[in-house]
């Protein structure tokens, strides 16, 4: 065909991640429906061209790009909203925090985005809970992270979360973070253990604890001009692709931790598993926050998260 649609999906990971072989998968089952009429590209890696991980919003809302993924806490400043799925300790399970995010407080959250940014958001893929990592000691209690220094994603709640830890909490992008890991300049950090070995932090932080702090959203966003002037059939097409995708990365996602914690183990690290006492210090400490969030956000938000 003389005019294919061309299609550029980019993330921010090697291929080899749950991530990258979603998109994969997406281009796959477009290729296979249409043959010559679609040309697609990837990028697995916008970091690798020069880019910081949060530029892939600017890259797809300017079309350079059509579609990415990114962590729905880097977003949170064009779009408050997003700022409830920030809030520490607010789903329990991956089960209870993928029915909100298919469910009626996605759709929302979509919905809210959609009118901020210059995105069609057909899906949610799963970054997962997030666990704290850092070089100085064992961390069983929230006085473990008193002084240290710990990079959180640009939200706001976020940051507040760790102040209310006692740590120092610092926003950055994830480019900006592993070059300071690196270098002994940052103490901590926090991420699903997958996104720990992905990015080598376990070859610079020992102490691994496993705190289930925040659950986070990618939404899979695509330039809105891109996608609104296809032929309905490969609109159709694309949203069934994600859809599935989002299913195949999540199964993907419960391996990648499965197997990122016998690699960190292997690497000689220590994981901390927190006791019920433990966990109960962490969840009373941040409690300000939640009752925050009810001022904030309003009660119908909170109604959206499936009862367990």
């Amino acid at each position: 065909m003389s005019n294919p649609i061309q299609i550029t999906m980019a993330g921010y990971g090697p291929p080899t991640t749950a991530f990258s072989k979603s998109l994969k998968f997406i281009g796959d089952k477009l290729q296979a429906e249409f043959g010559d009429r679609v040309a697609i590209e990837y990028i697995w890696n916008v970091m690798d061209h020069g880019y910081k991980a949060e530029d892939i919003i600017t890259l797809v809302e300017s079309g350079k790009m059509t579609l990415g993924y990114q962590s729905s806490s880097y977003l949170t400043d064009r779009v408050p909203e997003l700022g409830f799925v920030d809030l520490p300790f607010l789903f329990a399970s991956n089960d209870q925090a993928r029915a909100a995010m298919d469910g009626e407080l996605g759709q929302l959250l979509v919905r809210r985005t959609e009118e901020r940014l210059n995105f069609r958001i057909l899906g949610w893929f799963e970054n997962g809970f997030r666990h704290i990592s850092n070089r100085l000691r064992p961390v069983h209690v929230p006085s473990d992270l008193k002084g240290m220094k710990i990079r959180v994603l640009p939200s706001e709640v976020q940051k507040r979360t760790f102040d209310l830890l006692g740590a120092v909490a610092m926003p950055m992008d994830l480019s900006e973070a592993i070059a300071m890991i690196k270098a002994g300049t940052l103490d901590a950090q926090e991420n699903p253990l997958a996104n720990t070995v992905t990015y080598g932090v376990h070859k610079f932080h020992k102490f691994h604890t496993l705190t289930y702090h925040f659950y986070i959203s990618r939404p899979v966003f695509l330039h809105r001009q891109s996608f609104d002037g296809w032929p309905d059939d490969f609109k159709r097409a694309m949203q069934k692709a994600v859809t599935e995708a989002v299913a195949f990365q999540r199964k993907l996602a419960i391996e990648e931790h499965e197997q990122s914690r016998k690699i960190i183990e292997d690497a000689g690290c220590e994981i901390v598993e927190l006791n019920a006492k433990e966990h109960a210090a962490f969840v009373d400490a941040v409690a300000p926050l939640t009752a925050d969030g009810r001022k904030m956000y309003g009660e119908a938000m909170f109604t959206m998260v499936p009862k367990i």
